[in-house]
């Protein structure tokens, strides 16, 4: 499967390193294809230059040393496929979709109000639990 990450993920597992997250990116790299979109490097970027300023050098070496597939996400986005809550949310979602991965993991609840079939919406325990 090919396996999309949101950038509250991709913080807590690079930033705040726990067994928890270690499990999550073990069974993503060894059964799937990790998933990451310019977006969400982008957005990872900016929190972590914000937030964590001493940390940005750590995110592009991780980045840089990681296995994944990265996918763009169109600067212009014209078309609404699906409604969602917070805008700045639909790029990750319209990425998900247009790039046909099959699971986005995340921890936005914004997310969980949506009904897909065409994407699995999890957060990171019950992809676990269930993959």
């Amino acid at each position: 499967m090919r396996v999309m990450l949101d950038t509250n993920v991709l913080i807590s597992a690079l930033l705040f390193p726990s067994r928890h997250m270690d499990l999550l990116f073990e069974k993503i790299v060894a059964d799937h294809t990790m998933v990451i979109s310019s977006y969400v490097i982008e957005e990872l970027h900016n929190v972590v230059k914000r937030k964590f300023p001493a940390k940005v050098q750590t995110i592009d070496f991780l980045l840089a040393n990681m296995s994944y597939e990265l996918v763009y996400t169109p600067k212009h986005i014209d078309e609404k496929l699906v409604e969602i809550r917070d805008v700045k949310d639909y790029p990750v979602l319209y990425t998900a979709i247009k790039e046909e991965v099959d699971v986005l993991i995340t921890g936005d609840k914004d997310f969980f109000d949506l009904e897909m079939d065409e994407l699995a919406i999890v957060t990171p325990h019950s992809f676990i639990e269930r993959f």
